[in-house]
């Protein structure tokens, strides 16, 4: 193997350092978001999923591990589900600037969070697929891959009802529909959009990782 090969590889295992920068990277953000958010209750529905998905992750860690290029994508997912949590998703500073600068009638900040929970999970579900092997063949795995953000952005649509049903006005900021009749609509096609965007751009990146933790 040639030191350019090798240098390869080791860049594309997954690395306990590595791991780790992204994990305090994590807390950083989260820990600065904390900090005078526009609403704590709002703030704590926003990075509740990611506390979770950290959570699990870590669970997991010794058993079950995943391509660097998943990990790196989860921060981003949870840097945006945080950013929304800080500000909320109807306030966004930069998508306010958007807003006044493409004469949008809305912040779509929480359209690039449901972009996110399509992009990032079908990524995630792709691996475990492919690694567990649990699904056989390209087409079921690239369908699947698609289904399963779709279904949990489907059931998180069914949470946030619920939290409006029990609290009423009080989720208005988590909810961010800011009078868009159809808002819950194009929600699950930023999903179903951000999933098939990223099995299309990142497939062979991500095949390429995948092979790189089966030689190891």
């Amino acid at each position: 193997m040639s030191g350019l090969q090798r240098g390869k590889l080791e860049m594309n295992q997954p690395s306990g350092k590595f791991h780790i920068l992204l994990l305090v990277g994590f807390f950083l953000i989260l820990i600065w978001s904390a900090i005078n958010p526009r609403d704590y209750f709002t703030w704590f529905l926003e990075v509740f999923p990611a506390l979770i998905g950290v959570s699990i992750l870590a669970y997991t860690y010794r058993r079950f591990r995943f391509t660097n290029l998943v990990y790196v994508l989860i921060l981003v997912h949870c840097i945006v589900l945080i950013v929304g949590g800080k500000y909320t998703y109807a306030l966004n500073p930069l998508f306010e600037y958007f807003k006044e600068l493409f004469g949008w009638t809305r912040n779509n900040y929480d359209k690039l969070g449901h972009f996110m929970q399509g992009f990032t999970p079908a990524l995630i579900s792709r691996e475990l697929f492919i690694r567990r092997r649990a699904v056989d063949g390209k087409g079921y795995t690239f369908f699947l891959s698609i289904a399963v953000p779709l279904a949990f952005a489907a059931l998180y649509e069914i949470f946030e009802w619920l939290m409006a049903i029990i609290n009423g006005e009080k989720v208005e900021g988590f909810l961010g529909t800011q009078g868009y009749f159809w808002d819950t609509q194009t929600d699950l096609f930023m999903c179903l959009v951000g999933s098939i965007l990223a099995l299309l751009l990142l497939t062979k990146s991500h095949d390429y990782q995948i092979a790189e933790m089966d030689i190891n």
